[in-house]
């Protein structure tokens, strides 16, 4: 088979320049006409089916007794804080992981390339810096979660 490909091509590397252009090709198809379009297509039927049975789940409480509407409030403002809560923990958790990235940064490049003038070693400041705004945001500026 190899040879027959090397036949059409007029080569014996198979693996020259057109078949890293082909493997290439191949996968960005793969990539961006298949997987990534396949994995968000399920994630919105993911996300629409759980909207659907919280909103039916929602509904028959608060259509099976007099204070099924009372639950019914409690459940939604009870979802509510909990989601702020995880939205608050992933961002304490990025700034503290970016804070991180950046202080690597920082030494990864100040030990590479010494300590020169026009060394690069202050790049790390970048997401160091990104951090700590997410920080600062979330421990002083965001309103507290009831």
């Amino acid at each position: 088979m190899a040879h027959l490909v090397g036949l059409i091509f007029g080569s014996d590397d198979v693996f020259g320049p057109f078949g890293l252009w082909a493997f290439l090709s191949v996968g960005a198809v793969a990539l961006f006409a298949v997987f990534l379009p396949l994995v968000s297509w399920i994630d919105g039927r993911r996300k629409e089916r759980e909207a659907y049975y919280k909103s039916e789940m929602m509904r028959r409480i608060a259509e099976s007794t007099a204070d099924g509407a009372k639950t019914a409030l409690e459940l939604l403002r009870e979802d509510n804080r909990q989601r702020e809560i995880r939205r608050f923990e992933g961002m304490k958790m990025g700034g503290v992981i970016n804070v991180c990235v950046g202080i690597g940064l920082l030494i990864f490049f100040r030990s590479l390339m010494g300590a020169e003038r026009e060394s690069p070693w202050l790049v790390g400041l970048i997401p160091g810096m990104v951090g700590v705004g997410m920080l600062v945001y979330v421990f002083f500026m965001a309103k507290p979660v009831e």
